[in-house]
């Protein structure tokens, strides 16, 4: 097994004042060649918007975009005719394919909304443009790892994306342990600690530390703490 640490501290940060923002992999004008990609995956942005600021109406293709919030209200506008509100317990994705044009915002003017900002290469380019979302309760996500992600076409739950990828995310009791055994054994794993402290396979993550995983079929993983933990099983190519 090949494992890559990414501490919290280590990431790429600008504050923007009506953005303050984190980058894992290099991002605008955040760049590290040893941190562009992960496999497919390319882009994990820690963001926090001010109340009623937002991101004006910009161009995407050919990338599936995944939004993850974890507090707040994130208003989503394009021109496929979506008007959405995504909030906690909410994933949301976009195959921007072709081209799309969309506009992000707080729709809340008194407190700032937080939220995951995840780019996944596409198997396939030039897909007809698409937007998806689905609620996933506290509930579903209790001592265990939900898919709330995975490829298009499959049964695996989740939003789908064209990849062969699936994300899953779970909240955990202190000392709760479980196995995760990868679908491809091909693939790697990025996990990220949203809250609290988890160890993988050994290895000690605290809140908002990042490890990218290769060369393995199957993780262990035990929360130190009380814990949110998400996990992107990515192909290792692009």
């Amino acid at each position: 097994m090949k494992t890559i640490l990414h501490k919290a501290n280590t990431r790429g940060h600008a504050n923007h004042g009506w953005l303050d923002s984190y980058h894992t992999f290099s991002f605008a004008g955040y760049h590290d060649p040893k941190r562009v990609h992960f496999g497919a995956l390319r882009v994990l942005n820690d963001d926090t918007v001010a109340g009623g600021m937002g991101f004006g109406t910009h161009p995407h293709d050919n990338m599936e975009i995944i939004s993850i919030p974890t507090s707040g209200d994130l208003e989503h506008k394009d021109d496929m005719g979506n008007l959405q509100v995504i909030r906690q317990g909410d994933v949301q994705v976009m195959s921007a394919g072709t081209g799309i044009q969309h506009g992000e915002k707080n729709k809340n003017p008194d407190k700032p909304v937080k939220f995951f900002q995840i780019w996944v290469f596409p198997n396939k380019k030039n897909v007809e443009p698409r937007y998806d979302q689905k609620n996933f309760s506290d509930a579903d996500k209790h001592n265990k790892l939900l898919t709330v992600v995975s490829p298009i076409g499959t049964n695996d739950g989740g939003v789908q994306i064209h990849q062969d990828a699936w994300f899953s995310l779970g909240k955990m009791d202190k000392d709760f342990s479980t196995d995760y055994k990868l679908k491809n054994n091909k693939n790697g794993v990025y996990a990220f600690v949203i809250e609290g402290s988890v160890s993988i396979n050994g290895e000690n993550l605290e809140k908002r530390d990042g490890l990218a995983i290769s060369e393995t079929d199957a993780l262990k993983i035990k929360a130190e703490s009380d814990s949110e933990l998400l996990l992107m099983e990515i192909p290792l190519y692009n």
